[in-house]
């Protein structure tokens, strides 16, 4: 046993130190980012927001809404091949730079995703998703996949420390998703004990990828847009969202209505609810790792997506960024004392 006494850090233990800016207004700030990624060696521009690949955000409808403004939908796994097809077939154009198809590491999952990339070769993204990207097993899938499928771009996670985003990259992999806990319907960090503030996470995930060539997402634990300016202002290339895109007409879970008012299901994907749902209920051998919740019903995601962007943007004019790819290079993080943090976080 041992104990590692340095500071780790989440969102709400910081905030953006001001500085002096050059910039008249927040229409001045380009949110778009190049990328190219260095196992794939494909190049990509948009608006590094995602959609998660829970099956209550990374919707068909949410990667249509989304892929307007040129922002990212990790698209859930449990779609058959014949909804693939069928969306493929009548989604807008040029929608394949702006979704990945998910897929677990079990056999099955595999033979669906091969059926839907050979029947649709312009698919250009495979999100490889795990609780837990620690594991052996994990590491042969992404090798298995990069050598079957050489020319696409692989997400791959999760994990929170430097060496096995090094690993993950060397595997095959070219975006990292980087978070263990963080998410508002995880309950990880209670069930195992296992976890690492987000914040601290990016910050040296990031480095270890950017050493590589390699890029990260920053998946889990924003709540607000300022949030997710910090997950960029830490070094994270993408900011995948779950929470924040609930509760929408383009998101899924039920739609209830109580008391006159109207709230859509949201949970995690480790819950007794999506277990139910996908594999007949929690395996004997295990424990739920998610909550379900009802969220308030918000109608389009239109105007939280805006209020996303304009929020970013207006962090980025606050530290004198035009570009977000500058924001990190402009970003003074002030540690935010135990009694602020109390009325902060109120």
């Amino acid at each position: 046993m041992r104990i590692e006494y340095d500071i780790k850090l989440g969102f709400k233990d910081v905030m953006f130190r001001p500085k002096r800016s050059t910039l008249k207004s927040r229409s001045q700030v380009s949110l778009d980012r190049t990328f190219l990624f260095r196992n794939s060696q494909k190049e990509w521009t948009g608006v590094p927001i995602m959609a998660a690949n829970m099956d209550t955000v990374g919707t068909f409808e949410m990667a249509i809404k989304l892929a307007e403004k040129r922002i990212f939908t990790a698209i859930h796994k449990h779609y058959t091949f014949e909804e693939w097809d069928q969306f493929l077939k009548t989604a807008p154009k040029d929608i394949e730079k702006y979704i990945a198809i998910s897929t677990g590491t079990g056999q099955p999952d595999l033979e669906k995703i091969s059926k839907v990339i050979q029947a649709h070769p312009q698919m250009q993204f495979i999100c490889i998703d795990v609780a837990n990207g620690y594991s052996e097993h994990f590491v042969e899938f992404v090798k298995q996949t990069r050598a079957q499928f050489p020319t696409m771009t692989i997400l791959a996670g999760n994990v929170v420390t430097g060496e096995m985003v090094e690993e993950l990259i060397l595997a095959g992999a070219d975006i990292i998703k980087v978070g263990i806990g963080p998410g508002s319907v995880c309950t990880t960090r209670i069930k195992t004990g296992v976890g690492y503030p987000q914040l601290s996470a990016i910050i040296e995930c990031a480095d270890a990828a950017h050493g590589l060539g390699g890029q990260i997402i920053s998946d889990g634990g924003c709540s607000s847009p300022g949030d997710v300016a910090k997950a960029f202002g830490a070094g994270a290339d993408f900011v995948m969202l779950g929470g924040m895109l609930a509760g929408h007409d383009e998101s899924g879970g039920e739609l209830v209505e109580r008391d006159g008012k109207k709230y859509k299901q949201f949970y995690g994907m480790s819950s007794s609810t999506a277990m139910k749902k996908h594999a007949g209920g929690v395996a004997e051998y295990r424990a739920s790792e998610g909550k379900t919740v009802e969220v308030d019903y918000r109608g389009s995601v239109e105007n939280t997506v805006q209020d996303i962007l304009g929020g970013v943007r207006s962090t980025c004019t606050y530290v004198g960024a035009s570009k977000l790819k500058e924001l990190t290079k402009r970003t003074t993080f002030i540690r935010v004392a135990e009694q602020e943090n109390r009325v902060y976080t109120k």
